[in-house]
């Protein structure tokens, strides 16, 4: 039996103001999200970037190659009406932040983490008034509640758009820390992913390459790159 597949039944892809935002019309008609809400957009940067994705559509419809129009239904469908569910899940990764975590040799490695590391740490203290500790190994380090509490009020202060694009980032890289810093323009995002595979980097360095974990990390990168460009052209909307 031959799998159903959606199919393209539209010609002409536009972008136009709603009464909340802007929305993406095919042939004329907006476009909802999956739970039949209507699909207002934040900025016109962003619709566009939706627009495009829609636009691009062969014959075959490939929700896999429409990542900002899957955060966008994300953001209306899921991350609004369970505001603070999302909101403890990104927080809590402050909790088990990648970055303090430390490996206990060899000593470059141990050198690297700190020198890559330590200047984000110090970021995270300076701007948040949030102090993380650092420990070596696998033991859990318990942190600071009034840190991580300063923390989650920065995670809580986005939009649905930006708690969505956050989610991705921060998921992806096991760090708040470097989820934070892409967020407010202290790294670019090529460089947070960097600093999230040092480990691994180092492993490969030692042992050599894997084709199957080399193509996982591409298509993680990838993501993190959409969320990235999903925040930026949603950038100044509201909750």
């Amino acid at each position: 039996m031959t799998e159903w597949k959606s199919r393209k039944f539209w010609t002409d892809v536009t972008v136009d103001r709603a009464d909340e935002g802007w929305c993406v019309l095919l042939d004329g008609r907006p476009i909802k999200t999956p739970f039949k809400s209507a699909l207002h957009l934040p900025t016109e940067a962003l619709a566009r970037m939706v627009a495009a994705e829609w636009d691009a559509q062969d014959t075959e419809i490939r929700p896999d190659r429409m990542p900002a129009t899957r955060m966008a239904n994300s953001a209306i469908d899921k991350v609004r009406p369970q505001w603070d569910g999302v909101v403890d899940v990104v927080a809590a990764y402050g909790e088990t932040d990648l970055l303090c975590y430390r490996a206990e040799g060899p000593t470059l490695l141990v050198e690297q983490q700190a020198r890559e590391w330590d200047p984000l740490l110090d970021w995270v203290s300076d701007r948040f008034d949030a102090r993380l500790s650092v420990a070596t190994g696998i033991i859990p380090v318990a942190q600071d509640n009034a840190a991580l509490a300063r923390l989650r009020a920065e995670v809580d202060a986005l939009d649905a758009f930006g708690l969505t694009a956050m989610h991705d980032l921060v998921s992806l890289t096991g760090s708040l820390v470097l989820g934070l810093a892409v967020v407010h323009d202290t790294l670019p995002p090529e460089r947070a992913w960097e600093l999230s595979r040092i480990d691994e980097e180092w492993q490969f360095s030692q042992w050599g390459r894997d084709d199957e974990a080399d193509a996982a990390a591409a298509q993680k990168r990838l993501a993190f790159l959409d969320a990235h460009s999903f925040m930026q052209a949603a950038r100044f909307a509201s909750r």
